[in-house]
């Protein structure tokens, strides 16, 4: 996936927003592969040969804003894990929850239901880079250190990726139920708690 071009970056902040104000409207309207370019471009107000100048295309600028939201969400997931000294677990409950909430403001709620909903690997992996990406490992080194580590079985950065690995696949299924079954927030949050409490508590019984 490609970034902005430097040109993008020489615009005018109130310019960067309208354009991707635009073009969250678009894919609010309809998924990625239906969106279209001239429905962006008409609402941004700017010729086509300027979108180009911009964006390579229109995937381009639809992975733009989901990794903006990211970044966005996973700050958002540092001060949790700060709130709760620590604790891996209820950050995550607690962080899911602030995810509803976002789903649930009708600016937002289209634009996620048809990312989620058509969901593929570019869009996941776009979505939880920030959290065990290869690029990214300096975030582990940051969780690591915030985790509590006398409640969890971590015993290096290696434990640690591939336990947000599988909590995040966990998180994303949930996600997707969500939208899928239109459930409300407080059923949504009952079904990714027990999940997360079979994880905790792990699968083998111990004769």
């Amino acid at each position: 996936m490609l970034l902005p071009k430097p040109t993008f970056f020489n615009l005018s902040t109130e310019k960067q927003e309208l354009l991707i104000n635009a073009a969250k409207k678009e894919f609010s309207r309809v998924p990625l592969y239906e969106a279209s370019i001239s429905n962006i471009i008409k609402d941004a107000e700017i010729p086509r040969g300027s979108f180009y100048q911009y964006f390579h295309d229109k995937e381009d600028i639809f992975f733009f804003l989901l990794e903006n939201y990211s970044t966005h969400f996973y700050d958002q997931f540092i001060s949790i894990i700060k709130l709760n000294n620590g604790d891996l677990f209820e950050s995550f409950i607690d962080w899911f929850k602030f995810i509803l909430i976002n789903f649930e403001e009708p600016e937002n709620r289209q634009y996620f239901k048809n990312a989620f909903l058509n969901m593929n690997h570019d869009i996941q992996t776009t979505f939880t880079k920030n959290f065990y990406d290869e690029t990214v490992k300096s975030r582990l080194f940051e969780l690591q250190g915030l985790l509590y580590s006398e409640n969890i079985n971590i015993k290096d950065e290696e434990d640690l990726y591939h336990i947000l690995k599988i909590m995040m696949v966990v998180t994303f299924q949930n996600l997707v139920y969500v939208f899928a079954k239109e459930l409300p927030i407080h059923e949504a949050l009952r079904t990714f708690s027990l999940e997360l409490e079979l994880l905790k508590k792990g699968f083998y019984k111990d004769s």
